[in-house]
Order: structure tokens, then sequence, then C-alpha cells
């Protein structure tokens, strides 16, 4: 579970009034966006719920609603923007002594925007923020069994 400043809310608006997605509204310059970096493929800029000063959404130009839709290369420029997205807040000024990159693909994974989108959020020390799970060391029988069901996943693919 996500907490301090990450509130799972399915009844965000995940569309505009008129059903369009909000992500495309600011790629089209309809929706206001605090634009951080901008090129033919990727755009990056504020969060409206920032978990800190400073949280970053990269998203790509064209529309995909769930990782599986995304083209692997556009795939690919959104973490090389999101690297230079972390080195830049790194060198801001703001208060960055770490960075996560989070991507929630699918409602289960508290997706709220149904276009993806990779967050870059810097990390004070004490900013509260936390995952909280119920960790558990698997043993490594059940590991390899994950492990062939995964293999046999992408044997599918």
């Amino acid at each position: 579970m996500l907490t301090a400043g990450v509130r799972h809310n399915a009844g965000m608006a995940i569309h505009d009034g008129a059903g369009g997605c909000v992500f495309c509204d600011i790629v089209a310059g309809r929706g206001p966006a605090s634009m951080v970096h901008s090129d033919e493929t990727v755009i990056a800029f504020l969060d409206l719920r920032p978990v800190t000063t400073g949280h970053l959404l990269v998203i790509p130009r064209a529309h995909a609603a769930f990782l599986a839709d995304l083209d692997p290369a556009v795939g690919g420029l959104m973490f090389g923007v999101a690297q230079r997205m972390a080195a830049a807040l790194r060198r801001s000024g703001l208060r960055c002594d770490g960075v996560n990159l989070f991507l929630a693909d699918g409602e289960a994974a508290f997706q709220e925007v149904f276009h993806v989108h990779l967050h870059v959020i810097p990390r004070p020390p004490g900013d509260g923020f936390r995952i909280r799970a119920k960790w558990r060391p698997p043993a490594r029988a059940e590991l390899d069994l994950v492990a062939a069901r995964v293999r046999d996943g992408l044997a599918r693919t």
C-alpha cells in the first residue's frame, strides 16, 4: 500500500468531462501543465498531487493506456528522460537525496490515469513516503515455480 501523499482514488479524473484523456489534453496543449521537458516523443511535467516537491510525470505523447500498449522503443525513451529528470532534480537545489521511479500499470496497481506515465519522485530524508507490504521470503522451490510460470508467459508473447 502506498502512503504519505499517495492516495488511491478510483474516482479521480481519469478522463476530462468530454471523455478524453487528461494527459492527451496536456500533450495537445488543451490542458495546463508545468512543463519541464518536451520532445517529439515524450514530455515531463510536475504532478498535480506531488508526493514531494519536484515530483514529475514522464509520459509518451502517443496515447497508450497500459504498459503492454506502449511501444518498447518509446518506453526506453521515457526511461531515458526519467534518468535525466532524476539527475536534474539532484542538481536543482530542491531537497533530493534519492529518487524513486514508479509506474502503476492497471487499477490494482493504483493506476488512476489510463495513459502510461512514469513518476519521478525526489526523496528527501524523512519525507514519510513508504510502500507498505507484507514482505516475506519464499522458499527457493516457490521462487523456481514462479520463475517457470513467468518464463511460460514470455514464451506466449
